[in-house]
C-alpha cells in the first residue's frame, strides 16, 4: 500500500533545501535599479531541488524558504510573493517527470522542455500571482507591482536558463544512463 505523505527522503530535502534558500537568499542578492527587486541565485537552486525531489517539495522549499528569509531579512513576510515562490517551485515539481534526470539524461529537448517551463512558471509567479496578490492583500499600486514582477520574471528566467540548466545537468552527468551497463561476458 502506497501512502501519499512526504517520505523521509522529502521531509529532509526541505529542511536542507529551506536552510539553503534561506542563504543563497541571504548572500547571493543582487540589487537592481527596481526598487524590492533582485537578480536572485537562489531560484536556480529551487529549480534543481523541485526537478529532483517534485511538486510538493518544490513548493515547500519555496514557500518555507521565502517566508523565513523574509522574515530574517526584512523582519515581515511578505506573503504574496511567498506564495509567488511556493508556486514556481510547484510548478517546476510537475514537470520533472518529463525531464528523466533520474536516469541521467538532460539533452537538448529536455533543456529547451526545462526553459520554456521555467519561463511559463516565472510568468505565472511574477507576472500574475506576486503582483495580484500584492494589490489585493498589500493594496500596493498596480503599476508598481506589475514592474516589479515584469523585471522578476526576467532576471529570474534568465538566471535559470543559465544557472538552472548548468546544474540540472551537473546533476544529470552524475547519474548512470539507463541502459549504460552490459554484462560482461
Amino acid at each position: 500500500m502506497k501512502t501519499r505523505g512526504l517520505s523521509v527522503k522529502n521531509v529532509v530535502a526541505i529542511g536542507i533545501g529551506s536552510a539553503i534558500y534561506v542563504i543563497l537568499a541571504r548572500f547571493t542578492s543582487i540589487p537592481t535599479p527596481i526598487p524590492n527587486t533582485n537578480i536572485e541565485l537562489v531560484f536556480p537552486f529551487l529549480a534543481l531541488l523541485a526537478a529532483i525531489y517534485g511538486a510538493k517539495v518544490g513548493f515547500a522549499v519555496g514557500f518555507i524558504g521565502h517566508a523565513l528569509s523574509d522574515f530574517i531579512m526584512y523582519g515581515q513576510t511578505w506573503w504574496s510573493w511567498v506564495l509567488a515562490t511556493g508556486i514556481f517551485g510547484l510548478i517546476i515539481g510537475l514537470s520533472s517527470k518529463r525531464l528523466d534526470l533520474k536516469n541521467g539524461i538532460f539533452g537538448i529537448k529536455q533543456i529547451i522542455f526545462f526553459n520554456i517551463v521555467q519561463i511559463l512558471a516565472n510568468a505565472i509567479a511574477w507576472i500574475a500571482v506576486a503582483p495580484v496578490g500584492d494589490i489585493l492583500i498589500y493594496s500596493e499600486p498596480a503599476d508598481k507591482v506589475f514592474v516589479q514582477g515584469i523585471s522578476a520574471t526576467i532576471s529570474n528566467g534568465i538566471t535559470i536558463m543559465i544557472v538552472g540548466t548548468l546544474l540540472l545537468k551537473t546533476y544529470a552527468g552524475t547519474k548512470i544512463k539507463k541502459g549504460s551497463l552490459r554484462k560482461e561476458d
